[in-house]
């Protein structure tokens, strides 16, 4: 029953519980000019048996993307490789997945999650960074307190960040807790990785901030192969398409695997903004519906 209150949300914001589904789901963004990014569910493991079939997974979503001809990489969460179990073994499991990457010419972005992992996962970030793998990026929170340091340091680096504003319920001691402090960090990051960055990838469905993006790109002659938009699977299309229409890169981050209903639930658990959010988004492009002569 408690799966079946979620399965329609579901079936709208991820792929399929199996690697053939995320591929054949890919495929069909691809032929839209939708590149994507395949995230395989699951984070926080509590064993390294289930670290090593994290690893396992993204290994053969390496492969599928180089067989398949799909224009995507992956994104991981570094609790999915063994963080909280073991640094070194999550370092170890990391470089592996990478060293294949980039054999197979893909990226990996290594995704953020609550503010108590940040510098560790930063850090592990580092040390694969400098240890030769130009092929992983970051993802950076514009809620937090700390970003604008941090998107400075990934800046001088080189580094490739996904800016977004964050999902996880953060205490006020390290957070912004408003809508409008987050939104206007939001835009003070994104020039800066717009004007300095290396391909910087604007996560965001905020109309807004994406037009602001757009007007520092014209200001500052960025050109469109130079950045990402970057939005999330299921979520308002039309939006992704008028992007494409106009010329801009766009990024689906795509989800798929059976840990689908702690995913979805903990996501809804830890922001109840989460669920406002996609219920605006599901009237958003339903409006949008109409307005095209859609019913």
């Amino acid at each position: 029953m408690r799966h079946d209150l979620l399965r329609g949300l579901t079936q709208r914001y991820v792929a399929g519980e199996e690697l053939a589904d995320g591929i054949v789901v890919a495929q069909a963004l691809n032929t839209q000019r939708l590149q994507v990014s395949l995230d395989h569910l699951g984070e926080s493991v509590t064993s390294p048996a289930a670290a090593d079939r994290a690893v396992t997974a993204y290994l053969q979503a390496l492969e599928a993307i180089a067989s398949e001809d799909v224009d995507g990489n992956i994104s991981l969460k570094l609790t999915q490789l063994g963080l909280d179990q073991s640094r070194d073994m999550c370092v170890s499991h990391l470089r592996q997945i990478l060293e294949r990457a980039r054999a197979l010419n893909t990226f990996v972005r290594i995704d953020m999650e609550s503010s108590a992992y940040t510098q560790r996962t930063l850090d592990v970030h580092q040390e694969l960074w400098k240890a030769g793998f130009d092929n992983v990026g970051i993802v950076l929170q514009a809620y937090l307190y700390r970003t604008a340091a941090d998107v400075e340091r990934a800046i001088e680096m080189g580094v490739p960040v996904r800016l977004c504003k964050g999902a996880y319920l953060e205490p006020a001691r390290v957070a912004y807790a408003d809508k409008a402090e987050v939104d206007a960090n939001y835009a003070r990051l994104m020039e800066r990785l717009l004007v300095g960055g290396k391909h910087p990838a604007i996560a965001t469905h905020d109309e807004r901030l994406i037009e602001r993006a757009r007007q520092i790109a014209r200001e500052h002659n960025v050109e469109h192969e130079k950045f990402d938009f970057e939005m999330l699977f299921g979520v308002r299309r039309d939006l992704q398409l008028r992007l494409v229409e106009s010329g801009y890169r766009v990024r689906v981050y795509l989800p798929y695997g059976q840990e689908w209903y702690p995913y979805l639930v903990r996501r809804l658990a830890e922001r109840p903004a989460n669920l406002a959010f996609f219920v605006r988004s599901l009237l958003a492009e339903a409006l949008a519906g109409r307005r095209n002569g859609h019913p």
